[in-house]
């Protein structure tokens, strides 16, 4: 099947990687003028003129980013399927509809507020207490368009330094630890979830994601399973969906945001999990059976931002696999990660911080889990 990709990042590449054994074809269509796939055929088009050859070449529609033009997906929804539909990107760029659509579904989140004034964000910080964070109601991402007020009186350098017209502004959770659920939603309405993965950000990107979790109560899973497929169902959605979470020290999880796309915390699934996430997001939005999502063994990925390590170090590390985004360095960017899989997660801990290690300002992983009776 030829599969066109909104997107040419290392999203892209990875979906690429994981349908060329099941025959598939790519085009990517890339509206940055910067892509970065370095697989298939890319098709670079800032100014929409280059839709119609795009669409010539391609039998399906998915996409890698969400931070598309809605009028774009739309259009070419009308000329060949789109999976996951416009819909779930229009609610995903935008903050307030996302919440309103957690709240229809009963999905907890942390107390907020919307602000559209420096005055408003003061006086939301006080009716909800310091500290709080202010995000822009769209196009924030990786900790961009954020500001966290630890006093009412920081509001107007927030409000100048976020510069939106817009923002929404939550509570801080005391949470145990930030978890995040990954499901797929075929066309007919299947679903199968993967094991629930804790991650560890630093300045709002993320740098670690392990699972299976050795203390996850499965209660806690099934009610983030529940969570998901409430918005799948709601969504009516086809393919992968992530779902990103606070648990807190009853077990209860809050939901922070959603994604409509394989996610960098589903990484793991590459090289530890029966399916990965991108075969299964092609499986899904080819009308193919799903594929077993458990995980094969305790694993961690590890996220190379900015500057890359030694490949022959890395590699050394036993069960130690490296997936590389043939990207120049340069700060902040993703350029690739490191699977870790482990028999037992005290190994697992072990070659994780021995990676960490090799890896350029790589911060200390410090998991939740580490020193309990969970802990295996």
């Amino acid at each position: 099947m030829k599969i066109g990709v909104l997107g040419a990042g290392q999203l892209g590449r990875m979906l690429a990687l994981a349908g060329y054994p099941l025959a598939n074809r790519f085009t990517f269509l890339d509206t940055t003028g910067h892509p970065s796939a370095g697989i298939g055929n890319v098709m670079i088009d800032t100014d929409q003129r280059h839709l119609e050859s795009f669409l010539a070449n391609v039998d399906l529609v998915t996409y890698e980013f969400e931070h598309l033009p809605v009028p774009l997906v739309q259009a070419i929804e009308a000329e060949r399927p789109v999976y996951p539909s416009s819909e779930a990107i229009r609610i995903c760029q935008n903050r307030a509809e996302e919440k309103a659509l957690f709240d229809r579904l009963a999905i907890p989140t942390p107390a907020y507020r919307l602000v559209d004034s420096a005055e408003g964000l003061e006086a939301a910080a006080r009716e909800l207490g310091t500290p709080v964070v202010a995000k822009s109601v769209t196009e924030g991402y990786d900790g961009k368009g954020q500001a966290v007020l630890r006093d009412p009186a920081d509001a107007a350098d927030a409000w100048r330094s976020i510069n939106h017209p817009r923002l929404i502004v939550e509570s801080f959770v005391d949470f145990v630890r930030e978890v995040s659920i990954i499901a797929v939603r075929g066309r007919e309405g299947d679903v199968a979830f993967y094991p629930m993965a804790e991650n560890i950000h630093v300045d709002g990107i993320l740098r670690y994601s392990l699972a299976p979790m050795p203390d996850l109560d499965e209660a806690v899973q099934q009610r983030a399973d529940g969570y998901i497929r409430a918005l799948l169902d709601e969504l009516d959605y086809v393919g992968v969906l992530t779902l990103e979470l606070f648990q807190c020290a009853d077990g209860s999880l809050l939901a922070n945001e959603m994604a409509p796309r394989v996610h960098n915390s589903g990484h793991w699934t590459m090289d530890g999990a029966v399916t990965s996430q991108f075969e299964n997001h092609l499986r899904a939005i080819q009308g193919l059976p799903l594929g077993e999502t458990r995980a094969r063994a305790p694993t961690c990925m590890v996220n190379v931002i900015g500057r890359e390590p030694d490949p022959a170090a890395v590699l050394a590390i036993a069960n130690a696999h490296l997936h590389r985004y043939d990207k120049s360095e340069r700060a902040g960017r993703k350029l690739a990660h490191i699977n870790l899989v482990a028999d037992s997660h005290a190994e697992l801990l072990d070659k994780v911080r021995a990676c960490a290690a090799l890896v350029p300002d790589a911060p200390a992983p410090e998991f939740s889990f580490e020193g309990t009776s969970g802990e295996s």
